[in-house]
């Protein structure tokens, strides 16, 4: 084998090896691409249960002040009617007392 072929031939291992090499890298890559893309799939869903659970959240409480504003609205309007049955009946007694006066002497 002469000095020329010898070259070759070292160049031809060596394009092999680097061939090897990248083809290594490629894959090692390949790899990381992947579990880059698995990590962000699992954020993704992740976030999507923190969203549900937060608007969960949200609306539980969104229902307990509606339920808060409604009995208070109620016990108001409770509050109101009884007053003003109070004052109805006030009235009332005062009418009859007043026509009781102008009819009997």
């Amino acid at each position: 084998m002469d000095a020329s072929s010898r070259v070759l031939s070292e160049l031809a291992s060596r394009e092999q090896a680097l061939d090897a090499q990248i083809e290594s890298a490629r894959q090692d890559a390949a790899r990381e691409i992947e579990a880059a893309e698995a990590q962000a799939a699992r954020i993704l869903r992740e976030a999507g249960e923190q969203i549900k659970a937060l608007t969960a959240q949200r609306e539980q409480e969104m229902e307990a002040e509606s339920q808060r504003i409604h009995a208070e609205a109620q016990a108001q309007a409770k509050e109101e009617v009884l007053t003003i049955h109070t004052c109805s009946n006030a009235k009332m007694g005062q009418a009859v007392e007043t026509i009781l006066r102008a009819v009997l002497p």
